[in-house]
This record gives structure tokens, sequence and C-alpha cells, in this order.
């Protein structure tokens, strides 16, 4: 069985990552500290922005999956999906990247929408 980490560990751990790629990052909303879900928010700014959402790959492998398609959308979208998902997890973290130039990468496999 896979140790896992709890989210709070899981977030600190990106967030510092995030900062250390040299890009700004904050903490929109704080979930459960064990076992939450965590979302993504990569925002470009004039771009757009996309939303990714923590999965497991057929494998069991942690991957990513976007949740506002295979394009970046408006902020107003990018926020109205991260609401909607919160609706329906209370329990939800949700992060935010600042990616202006259109650079940031997010770790980790992301499967085909």
């Amino acid at each position: 069985m896979e140790t896992r980490l709890k989210t709070r560990v899981w977030v600190q751990a990106f967030l510092r990552q995030v900062e250390i790629d040299g890009y700004m990052a904050a903490l929109l909303s704080k979930g459960d500290e064990d076992a939450g879900a965590v979302l993504v928010k990569v925002n470009r700014f004039k771009d757009g922005c996309r939303v990714y959402t923590q999965v497991r790959d057929e494998s069991g492998e942690s991957a990513w999956l976007s949740g506002t398609g295979g394009e970046f959308v408006p902020e107003t979208d990018a926020d109205a999906y991260i609401d909607r998902q919160r609706g329906y997890d209370a329990d939800l973290w949700v992060i935010e990247v600042e990616d202006p130039k259109g650079c940031y990468g997010i770790d980790g496999s992301v499967l085909e929408d």
C-alpha cells in the first residue's frame, strides 16, 4: 500500500517548489488537512486560466486532469468551475499559480481531456 502525504504537507511543499521555480502562488482555499483534494489554478492573466485537479491514472499513480478543458479559459470561467467544485467538496484545497509569461508547467503527468 502506498503511503501518502497529508494534504497540508503536500500543499506546503507544492507552494515552496513553485516559489523556488520563480513563480508566485497563493493558497486561495484551505481544505481537509489530512486528505482534501487539490485544485491548481494556473493564471496566465490576459491569456486566461486553466484549472487542474489531482487524479489517479489507470496504474494508480498521481496525475493531473484539466477541469476547464484543454485550452486556457477566461478567469471568470475558471473561478466558476472552482466555485462549483467547492459546492461539491467543502474540503477542497485551491492554489493559484501566477504565470504571466506562459512558462509554468504543472509538475507531473497531465491526462488528456
